[in-house]
């Protein structure tokens, strides 16, 4: 598997090494920036003018070498070091504000791209939630996003500072004496040249040290979950998790390694190259000096220009290579912000008002999206990339049903027939490949999907509970609801008198995904939010699997009060669910092949009676 992940990355690496800092790129980062033009333009202001004002220190060293001290004029003297000074506060002052401005701007789009990829991402439909490595996606929001802001705040100022700087001092050089600056520049293709080669090759290195990045995040993040967790200690484990880890963790450092010594050697060139240029400068400048033809404090001011052309030329090539690799960071950000959403809420949709719970299955066809359609492939596990498409074809087939207001459904079939899949169409966690389902008559699809939600409830097999304490689990299904609410509803799904035993009642932190409850508490607090809902319509996929017969008889007895007046569809293996329905869906291979109550479903003799029989024996020989 290691080995599989990692010639992925490998091979989205090679794509790196030959991607280019597009236009249309750039125009797409300066426009998310939009909100921050005004700031961004004052930064670059303040850039320009501290690059202007580094001209001065030379231009003063001069006047003070050739002009003040051969006259042994004091009073110019003290002029000219008063200058520096002022210029040095107007240096700390300005630098102040730039500091100020730049973290301002940078801040603001880390907030802005955290934002919209995480509204982005939790609308998703959940397809692209089954397909995605939570890891990499969290990776993507942390670390990318920190990169990208890098790009505009550092790189950004570095390149402008740089640019106006070797401008400048070009022409502050070239009229005290354009010979020695022409040489200056004969320099400047080993500089450019190496550029874009180094560059490319560093953003290559960057994206696969991403890759792994990600993929040890969605490491930790499987496995040091409390289920997660669970598993490699009851599998004996800890080796092969450790040795996988480590090798990815390995990987990293030797990109770190490769990235560091690619970045010091160019450095190092640069740098060599740009003190060989000094020392030819001080050399033929000297020679010039000697034979009268420039004076001393000339050839100091250029020693120091030449200083700040090479500085500057150094820095821009190396900007190159900070270009390509921190833009690596908002192409992967802009990767997952254009992931395409089918389920969106059409323009026209009208809100769901005053629901009585009428569900129409209208021909309804259903295959699953296929990977291309619902995610992005970058977020997705080599083993996920590898296994066979959910989309290869439907589900559901040409199936129709009514169920009216208040009315009691039963779900049943063998596994796989389609039971769960029927339900999530209802709040359109899915969208139909073809035909209709319709709540109150409207299609779903011309529905606002908050206001359709609001009207359905749902109690899963496995409930989720948030990482916080009971109330605001309790909360989630109803933000204002008041303690007295919130007894009430755990009351009905009889589960008050276990939260009110417990250290801090409503204020105890059930822990990850619930697990200081039993799954048996799980289930009931996940029916009391449920409750506190108040939906029109519910929806039961095994919500009392993990219950005892006690538990379970007690929380049947408080749904059927709770559930009075409100259409449920429930899918459920108990007897007691099913026999008490007031109709029964019978889904064999995604198809409808029988619907009716208990009794003449069981007189029928068909599959209904089959399963009937089968959960009846099991029924018989459990504990």
């Amino acid at each position: 598997m290691d080995a599989q992940i990692y010639r992925m990355m490998s091979t989205g690496a090679s794509a790196a090494k030959s991607a280019t800092l597009t236009p249309g790129l750039v125009r797409r980062v300066w426009s998310f920036a939009h909100a921050y033009r005004a700031r961004t333009f004052g930064f670059l202001a303040i850039v320009v003018v501290e690059s202007f004002l580094g001209l001065a220190p030379p231009l003063v060293i001069k006047a003070i070498i050739d002009d003040a001290v051969p006259k042994d004029d004091r009073r110019l003297v003290t002029v000219l070091a008063g200058i520096m000074i002022v210029v040095a506060f107007l240096n700390a002052s300005l630098s102040m504000v730039e500091r100020w401005l730049s973290s301002t701007i940078g801040e603001g789009l880390i907030y802005d791209l955290r934002s919209a990829l995480f509204d982005h991402v939790q609308r998703q439909p959940i397809a692209f939630f089954t397909r995605t490595q939570t890891g990499a996606l969290v990776s993507r929001m942390n670390n990318d996003v920190i990169g990208a802001q890098r790009a505009v705040t550092g790189t950004l100022g570095t390149v402008v500072s740089n640019v106006v700087t070797l401008a400048t001092t070009l022409v502050a050089m070239a009229v005290l004496e354009w010979r020695l600056t022409g040489l200056s520049l004969l320099l400047l293709p080993v500089f450019l040249l190496p550029a874009k080669r180094v560059g490319r090759r560093l953003a290559g290195i960057t994206r696969e040290g991403f890759d792994l990045n990600a993929s040890m995040n969605t490491t930790m993040t499987e496995r040091f979950g409390v289920s997660g967790a669970l598993l490699v200690k009851l599998f004996g484990q800890h080796d092969r998790e450790r040795d996988g880890f480590a090798d990815r963790a390995a990987r990293v450092r030797d990109i770190g390694v490769r990235s560091a010594m690619y970045s010091r050697t160019f450095v190092v060139a640069l740098t060599m190259v740009g003190a060989v240029g000094t020392a030819v400068i001080y050399l033929i400048g000297g020679r010039l000096v000697i034979s009268g033809s420039i004076t001393t404090g000339t050839l100091v001011a250029l020693g120091v220009f030449v200083a700040q052309i090479y500085s500057p030329l150094t820095s821009l090539t190396n900007a190159r290579v900070d270009l390509m690799t921190a833009f690596v960071s908002f192409d992967r950000v802009f990767e997952v912000l254009d992931a395409p959403n089918p389920i969106t809420d059409h323009p026209d949709a009208v809100e769901l008002v005053a629901p009585t719970g009428r569900i129409d299955f209208d021909a309804v066809t259903f295959a699953y999206p296929s990977g291309a359609e619902s995610s992005v492939t970058s977020l997705e596990s080599a083993a996920q990339l590898a296994a066979p498409d959910l989309g290869s074809g439907p589900v559901l087939h040409d199936l129709s049903a009514s169920i009216l207001p208040g009315e009691l459904v039963a779900i049943v079939g063998p596994s796989g027939a389609g039971k769960t899949t029927l339900t999530q169409l209802v709040p359109r966690l899915y969208d139909t490949t073809a035909g209709a389902v319709r709540v109150d008559g409207h299609d779903v699809r011309d529905l606002t999907q908050a206001s359709l939600r609001a009207a359905i409830g749902v109690v899963s097999q496995d409930p989720h509970l948030f990482h916080e304490t009971v109330a605001e689990n309790l909360r989630y299904a109803k933000p204002g609801a008041t303690l007295a609410e919130m007894e009430a509803a755990a009351r009905a799904a009889r589960i008050h008198e276990v939260i009110a035993a417990m250290p801090d009642g409503y204020d105890t932190v059930v822990g990850e995904r619930g697990h200081r409850l039993s799954g048996g508490e799980q289930q009931r607090l996940a029916i009391a939010r449920m409750l506190l809902k108040d939906p029109a319509i519910v929806i039961l996929d095994e919500a009392t699997s993990n219950l005892d017969s006690e538990n379970e008889a007690a929380v049947q007895e408080a749904l059927a009060r709770a559930l009075e007046g409100r259409t449920s569809l429930v899918i459920a293996h108990r007897l007691s669910t099913i026999t008490d329905a007031d109709r029964i869906l019978v889904l064999d291979h995604g198809r409808l092949v029988e619907q009716g109550r208990h009794a003449d479903l069981l007189a029928a003799g068909g599959l209904y009676a089959d399963l009937y029989r089968t959960l009846v024996r099991a029924d018989r020989t459990a504990p």
